[in-house]
């Protein structure tokens, strides 16, 4: 969620990339370059997927091996490639151009390397003109911030974040949920905001009954949702981006794989795999805005 808050407060682009002037920045080149265009991936066999650890239930690792989402998406990709899918699960940077960098197009200061595809890349047009060295494709789905809540404390109408003035509310600790609330209509509702290490630890508590409502994205909300929590989308006002897109990263230099994993993705779309995917998780699944 940190590396969508830096595009969360993002300026709009009126002409997409219309006033974006280059910046100086690295050789445009990993350390180990060879090996990653489509067809050496045809010829070796295989094709390896970045993915975030402990990003429940998008991507995580149950009893040993990667699972979630984001991982049935690789999976699929890689069937209509014709190669067995590999993934990493790694560490989320400290903003989304570290998690470019380090996964895509150039790998880590120390250790570590690139990979064919990274996952769960947010898209937002006017970002993707700042980051030359990787292309975004492959949208697969949408997410959206949303409201669980307790349906006992709610029996008539479903909260609304001016609620949150006098009610209480879980939100993942530094989060954009937590920016957004702590600093709406000048800090009115920080003192109902109730902080959590992770997503799945506020909804354990909303359903404990230690807050009557959870704010978050939809995904994580419905993962970690039980009997008598209901979820609900209303209109967030001043939420810079309470919507975005999902998509997949691959570097700039090899354009035919990024071509085919958009194919692979658009075909999973199409026929209904991607959506049987999200139904598989008790997920719902919000169309991507191509």
């Amino acid at each position: 969620m940190a590396a969508l808050a830096g595009l969360a407060f993002a300026s709009p682009a009126f002409a997409r990339c219309e006033d974006w002037v280059p910046q100086p920045k690295p050789q445009n080149a990993g350390r180990d370059i060879v090996g990653q265009d489509l067809d050496q991936i045809i010829e070796r066999g295989y094709i390896e997927f970045a993915a975030y650890e402990d990003f429940s239930p998008w991507s995580y690792e149950e009893a040993g091996k990667p699972a979630g989402v984001d991982i049935e998406i690789g999976r699929l990709i890689a069937a209509d490639l014709g190669v067995e899918p590999r993934f990493r699960l790694v560490a989320a940077g400290e903003n989304l151009d570290a998690d470019l960098r380090n996964n895509v197009w150039k790998g880590p200061v120390i250790g570590g390397r690139v990979s064919n595809v990274m996952l769960h890349v947010p898209y937002d047009s006017a970002y993707t003109c700042r980051v030359e060295q990787v292309v975004f494709t492959g949208q697969y789905a949408a997410e959206q911030i949303a409201i669980a809540y307790r349906e006992e404390a709610y029996p008539e109408d479903p909260p609304v974040p001016a609620y949150f003035r006098i009610d209480t509310v879980a939100v993942e600790n530094d989060s954009i949920t937590d920016f957004y609330l702590t600093s709406f209509a000048g800090g009115q509702l920080a003192q109902g905001v109730r902080r959590y290490p992770t997503y799945a630890d506020a909804m354990a508590a909303l359903g404990a009954g230690e807050t009557m409502a959870a704010m978050g994205p939809l995904a994580q909300l419905e993962a970690g949702a039980g009997e008598g929590i209901a979820i609900h989308q209303p209109p967030l006002a001043g939420f810079a981006v309470s919507r975005w897109t999902i998509g997949v990263g691959v570097h700039m230099r090899y354009r035919a794989l990024g071509y085919a994993v958009d194919d692979a993705i658009r075909a999973g779309l199409e026929d209904g795999r991607i959506a049987a995917i999200f139904e598989r998780y008790g997920l719902s699944h919000l169309p991507p805005e191509r």
